[in-house]
């Protein structure tokens, strides 16, 4: 069995989880947890409850989905052999289905009667009538593809699969905004709008929005049928033809500590996935590591994702490694989770000329 980023495995007593990339041992997939049934996991945060099957779930915030899974007995992990550590997971055996997000979007377009759904449809049309994109390049994910969405309160999640079809659709977003048929939903974002709580240490909140609104791919949409303006997000995932799992190749994944380093961006194609993938060129390092065998910055960070565009000098913190794999070996800078999450960074130094 096969898995990509966003889909969405689940297991007979209730978890949703939420595959994340494209790197995986066989038959298994590393992931976060995103949802739990009520009959194994309850909070009292209101904004948790998910509510319209015949059993109530509950959303994971931050990582309390990734400890949750850990504690379970037995936990879902999974060995990363290349990095010798455990990490959240569930193999092909454990699962009832996997919701696949393209299959998901064809079903729930057939529904009636639903007014959040026949808002993603309006979304949907608008994109496929201005561009040559079609429905096959879609899916859903969210509350919306689970079927627990709220039509007063749900956003409408979307997924863009193919790194031209993404290409395509951000300048149909383009077009879409100046016409006024959707908005960027970061056009009038101010430091003191959401997300309430920054943490981030070398990244102002008021950087956040600029960033956010040149990405493209968060929007806005009047919406008759709910009578309300609903947010639109468009996540970029690959096709399945353009997906290379590394993961097979890789022998093994050294951590060399923490590194700060100044570089341009040789590329932004693989920029919008997750994870984000920068090839760059660096200029300098804070360690003994020879600038030029740094080829890429790997981000899990999801605020880092489409950050810098092609031919932009970037100013980069965070994990050196150094991967062996069966053809070589070469060195990364790694933006994820653990200590000094929020002391990450990867942001513009300075812009093209």
């Amino acid at each position: 069995m096969r898995f990509r980023d966003r889909d969405a495995p689940v297991t007979p007593e209730g978890l949703i989880f939420r595959t994340y990339g494209y790197d995986h041992p066989p038959d298994s997939c590393f992931c976060d947890l995103e949802y739990a049934s009520e009959s194994i996991y309850t909070t009292k945060n209101p904004k948790a409850i998910r509510t319209g099957l015949s059993t109530n779930f509950y959303k994971f915030y931050l990582d309390g989905g990734l400890k949750f899974a850990r504690k379970r007995e037995p936990p879902h992990v999974l060995l990363h052999e290349p990095m010798s550590l455990e990490m959240v997971g569930v193999k092909a055996e454990q699962l009832s289905e996997v919701m696949r997000p393209t299959e998901r979007l064809k079903e729930l377009l057939d529904e009636e009667n639903d007014p959040l759904v026949e808002t993603a449809r309006d979304v949907l049309d608008l994109v496929l009538e201005r561009s040559s994109l079609r429905l096959r390049d879609f899916g859903v994910f969210g509350s919306l593809a689970h079927g627990f969405h709220h039509p007063q309160y749900s956003d409408v999640d979307l997924i863009i699969y193919g790194v031209e079809q993404f290409k395509e659709l951000r300048s149909t977003l383009i077009a879409l905004y100046g016409e006024g048929s959707m908005m960027n939903e970061f056009d009038t974002w101010t430091p003191e709008d959401p997300p309430q709580h920054w943490n981030f240490t070398d990244y102002e909140k008021a950087e956040y929005g600029g960033y956010q609104k040149r990405k493209l791919i968060y929007a806005r949409f009047s919406s008759p049928k709910l009578g309300r303006t609903v947010n639109v997000e468009f996540e970029p995932v690959r096709r399945w033809d353009e997906i290379t799992n590394e993961y097979p190749n890789t022998e093994r994944i050294e951590p060399l500590g923490r590194v700060e380093a100044v570089g341009e961006v040789l590329s932004d194609d693989e920029g919008g996935f997750m994870p984000s993938v920068y090839p760059v060129e660096l200029h300098e390092v804070s360690c003994d590591v020879d600038p030029g065998s740094i080829s890429r910055v790997v981000s899990y960070v999801k605020e880092y994702r489409l950050q810098l565009m092609e031919g932009e000098t970037a100013l980069i913190k965070g994990n050196l490694e150094r991967v062996i794999t069966e053809d070589g070996e070469f060195h990364q800078i790694t933006l994820s989770y653990g200590p000094d999450y929020f002391g990450q960074v990867f942001k513009i130094l300075k812009a093209p000329r």
